[in-house]
């Protein structure tokens, strides 16, 4: 567990995140929680992590998403030095397709 964002609300978040059930429910659901914006940015920040474990180049994802750089280079770090959040979820996602 990553002690610097743990708190009793973030708690609440995550319960209730895995307490959705389908597809429908999770877009209700941020939808009510997030502005649109943020909602796109989240998007695009998943976009771009998928994009760099497939080895795609900066210029591709640029294209791609519309990240900036700056955004493709937090994104990296946090898939070389962050907690494998990613990587678990890319797993699971590429075994559900299977």
């Amino acid at each position: 567990m990553n002690n610097k964002i743990a708190d009793k609300n973030i708690d609440f978040l995550f319960k209730a995140i895995l307490a959705l059930e389908t597809q429908e429910e999770c877009y209700d659901f941020f939808e009510d929680l997030c502005t649109v914006q943020e909602l796109k940015t989240l998007a695009q920040r998943i976009a771009v992590a998928k994009m760099l474990s497939q080895k795609c180049v900066y210029t591709d994802i640029v294209n791609e998403t519309g990240a900036s750089t700056a955004t493709i280079s937090r994104v990296n770090r946090s898939l070389q030095y962050g907690c494998d959040g990613y990587d678990k979820i890319f797993e699971r996602i590429s075994d559900d397709n299977e």
